[in-house]
């Protein structure tokens, strides 16, 4: 009989283990194929991927990319969680946002899954302070956490939600929510602020209740980076502890009065770094006020409304899936799915079943909150969350170092900056870098339009609302609107040279293109027949230099007006520009859209 050694099977033991130099020599074999002579670690770093905040994604990690111990979940520096136990009792708290007094939605979405809600009251919201009654009829208030969102009008909000408390005979130490308190955040909406001080003193009874929200979404939506929204989100606690402080409480008091609201977006990772990286900083200040055990951040993911497209919605869908599947992993308290229609109006029933489900089946089939922690132990995971920890908190101190938060708001500073790294973003989003489905890749012209009810009008006069698709939404709007008025949309022939071998992959590649600025690809019959003015030339580089030339003549005199070729720019005569990978499309489009007459 053959006896296991005590290690159990040594699979694999008698090959020796391969090192970090091999992998990169056999790396640099793969790219010296395709052109690129570079061999040791710079054939790593050829195969790496630059994120915002001066970070990067490496090709390869492993025991040699070390991170601060996270240590363990419930224990400071709750890097892998803010309680010994996670989700894992009864997964997150599932909290829908409801924009509109319908207490009739409310109750039906406390009756399929949903754990908490989440009111927009008074000023810019669809409900007001004197319904939040009626929209809560029916609740029961000590099962239902209720978290508020009235601006300038939370004191009166707060006065509101405490008086159903004591009507509906709901005891102190029974209510759970938060009164959502954020003077900070209201400022960086709409450039005005409200006093903080009434609102404490409403919530003193009710243990459970919290005051304050740190909302890092208006520097999420104006641009920010993952960095720059947690160390707004980090100055904006500080900021609330000293306030807290100076009117009597004491620093571990202050902390249980606090609950942070960040986006999750579909970039998985960058998001579970995000929350992991938050709880480590907001322990770090905790740590320096002298009450470790307070740091506990407690965390509100909402999907982030920057990555939601108006055109192709149902795509939002997916978008929200991983968004709430990376706040999941990244051990968020509550997490709010945006509905898919959001961007459109008014969400309808259909729309918020699907973002209450999207919680339930992550929670309930795929058992994601089972799992304390998932990513945690990942090298890549563990390395990322310790850089962008280090960039927010360098952020963080640049705010500190100028006077707060509320200095940097006011001064303008702050705005300057988000604005600094959108526009770079921008340039990625208009070269198409980063891809947005349904808008800048594989749009759909025919679709049909998602229509919605009118939603009330965002607060403004703040900070701005950018969205991943406005620059190709302003391009499709304009082909819309010429559609209305002329029956047709603005058309491009597409000329295949040769056969389709040498012509599919840039004909595929020009029609896309052309049609995420809603200009209509015309690939069928003859020039003359498409009803186009302007053409583009589709096919391999051997076939262009061949052909090319001859062939921007012949269509010159069919009526022609402007030629262009899908390929990278070269010198051939008759052709007046050209459509390749990496060019930016929004200009290109823009421009088309110009000549051929499109209204702006």
């Amino acid at each position: 009989m053959t006896v296991l050694p005590d290690d159990g099977l040594a699979l694999a033991a008698e090959f020796p283990d391969a090192t970090h130099e091999e992998w990169q020599h056999l790396v640099a074999g793969v790219l010296r194929k395709s052109g690129k002579e570079v061999s040791g670690a710079a054939a790593e770093d050829a195969l790496a991927t630059a994120l915002e905040d001066g970070l990067g994604a490496r090709p390869l990690y492993t025991a040699r990319d070390a991170a601060p111990d996270p240590g363990l979940p419930g224990f400071a520096p709750f890097v892998r969680g803010g309680r010994a136990q996670g989700n894992t009792v009864g997964g997150w708290d599932v909290r829908q946002r409801h924009a509109a007094a319908d207490g009739q939605a409310v109750l039906t979405d406390l009756e399929n899954g949903v754990t908490s809600v989440w009111l927009p009251l008074g000023e810019g919201s669809g409900i007001r302070v004197s319904e939040l009654g009626r929209v809560l009829d029916g609740v029961y208030l000590d099962l239902a956490p209720v978290v508020l969102d009235a601006g300038a009008e939370t004191e009166a909000a707060a006065q509101e939600l405490l008086k159903l408390y004591e009507e509906r005979g709901i005891a102190p130490d029974a209510a759970r929510g938060n009164l959502g308190a954020d003077p900070l955040g209201f400022e960086a909406r709409t450039g005005r602020t409200y006093d903080l001080a009434p609102v404490l003193k409403l919530a003193e009874r009710y243990p459970g209740v919290r005051a304050l929200t740190v909302d890092a979404l208006p520097y999420h939506e104006a641009g920010g980076s993952a960095a720059q929204e947690l160390g707004a989100s980090l100055a904006t606690g500080v900021a609330y502890l000293r306030a807290l402080t100076e009117a009597g409480l004491s620093a571990e008091q202050a902390c249980a009065q606090l609950e942070f609201r960040y986006a999750a977006t579909a970039d998985q990772f960058l998001t579970i770094a995000k929350l992991r990286a938050a709880r480590r900083l907001w322990a770090r200040v905790a740590e320096v006020c002298g009450v470790p055990k307070a740091g506990a951040q407690v965390q509100h993911a909402v999907t982030s409304p920057v990555m939601m497209t108006r055109r192709d919605p149902w795509v939002n869908m997916l978008r929200a899936t991983i968004a709430t599947l990376a706040a999941g992993a990244g051990g968020a308290d509550a997490v709010t799915v945006l509905p898919f229609d959001q961007e459109l109006g008014l969400p309808d029933a259909f729309a918020r079943r699907i973002a209450r489900n999207t919680s339930t089946i992550l929670i309930e089939e795929s058992h994601l909150a089972r799992v304390i922690d998932p990513a945690g132990g990942s090298w890549y995971v563990e390395r990322l969350t310790d850089e962008l920890a280090h960039a927010a908190w360098e952020f963080f101190r640049t705010i500190e170092r100028d006077g707060g938060q509320a200095a940097v708001l006011r001064s303008g500073r702050l705005r300057t900056d988000l604005a600094t790294t959108w526009a770079e973003r921008s340039k990625k989003l208009a070269k198409r870098r980063e891809p947005v489905t349904g808008v800048s890749e594989f749009p759909h012209l025919a679709e049909k339009p998602v229509v919605r009810a009118p939603a009330p009008e965002p607060l403004s006069g703040g900070l701005p609302r950018v969205r991943r698709d406005e620059a190709y939404e302003e391009l499709r709007a304009r082909s819309d609107a010429h559609l209305a008025a002329t029956g047709s949309r603005p058309r491009v022939y597409l000329a295949a040279l040769g056969p389709a071998a040498a012509h599919t992959a840039r004909l595929t590649f020009a029609a896309n293109l052309f049609q995420a600025g809603g200009i209509e690809a015309v690939t069928e019959g003859t020039f003359a027949q498409s009803g186009a003015t302007e053409v583009c030339l589709c096919s391999s580089d051997a076939l262009y230099a061949e052909q090319a030339e001859d062939t921007a003549r012949e269509l010159r005199a069919a009526g022609a007006t402007h030629v262009s070729l899908a390929g990278r720019p070269a010198e051939y005569a008759g052709v007046d520009s050209y459509v390749f990978a990496g060019c930016d499309a929004v200009s290109v489009l823009t421009d088309a859209l110009d000549r051929l007459g499109v209204s702006r």
